[in-house]
């Protein structure tokens, strides 16, 4: 019998956003808050502000050749994609899409969101991000992780949380990020498995 893992999963939030003036961080701590009061998850988290994202990429994609040499400041963002099994990508949406900040993220990387899985929470004007999350599913599937069905959408998302960062209506949002969550933590937990005992090996 294949021995099971003791150890909950570690779960990475990451905030998407790096413009000034963002409400990224607000609404990545209360996922963040949310995620470590489940308690089936190693919990940390990863600001995209804090690390150089250059738009020039590696000669060579990371898919090909998955420890490009990277800017010395990124090593820190990398080592915690490396040991995450879950992320959640807390994104607002910039003209129909997601920041250039979390595409940066994402392409500089391949190995390290092999085969995890992802959940999105999302913070917009009308659409509540939505749209940044729909394309980070096309995204994400492309390097062979596992986004998971549910996910958190605030539209007019200054309207729901006050001045300290709290939701005005807890109850409805907080549901729902249980759900996802617990499909985090069900995905999570087997495809750690199944890297450890069926390692793929590219055709």
């Amino acid at each position: 019998m294949t021995a099971q893992h003791t150890t909950p999963p570690r779960l990475t939030v990451i905030t998407a956003s790096v413009r000034e003036g963002r409400a990224g961080p607000m609404v990545a701590d209360w996922i963040t808050a949310l995620a470590r009061a489940h308690g089936g998850f190693t919990v940390t988290t990863a600001d995209l502000a804090d690390y150089p994202l250059p738009l020039a990429l590696p000669a060579v994609s990371p898919a090909f050749e998955p420890d490009p040499e990277r800017p010395a400041g990124m090593t820190e963002l990398t080592g915690r994609l490396r040991e995450a099994d879950a992320f959640v990508v807390v994104t607002p949406d910039y003209n129909r899409s997601f920041p250039a900040s979390v595409k940066a993220a994402i392409d500089w990387h391949y190995t390290e969101w092999q085969h995890k899985a992802i959940g999105f929470v999302g913070y917009s004007g009308a659409s509540g991000g939505l749209l940044a999350i729909e394309q980070l599913r096309q995204v994400f599937n492309e390097l062979q992780a596992h986004t998971v069905r549910d996910y958190l959408a605030f539209p007019r998302y200054y309207q729901l949380f006050d001045e300290s960062g709290a939701l005005r209506e807890p109850k409805e949002p907080e549901a729902a990020a249980q759900a996802m969550l617990d499909q985090l933590h069900w995905w999570a937990s087997v495809l750690r498995d199944a890297r450890r005992d069926r390692p793929h090996r590219a055709a």
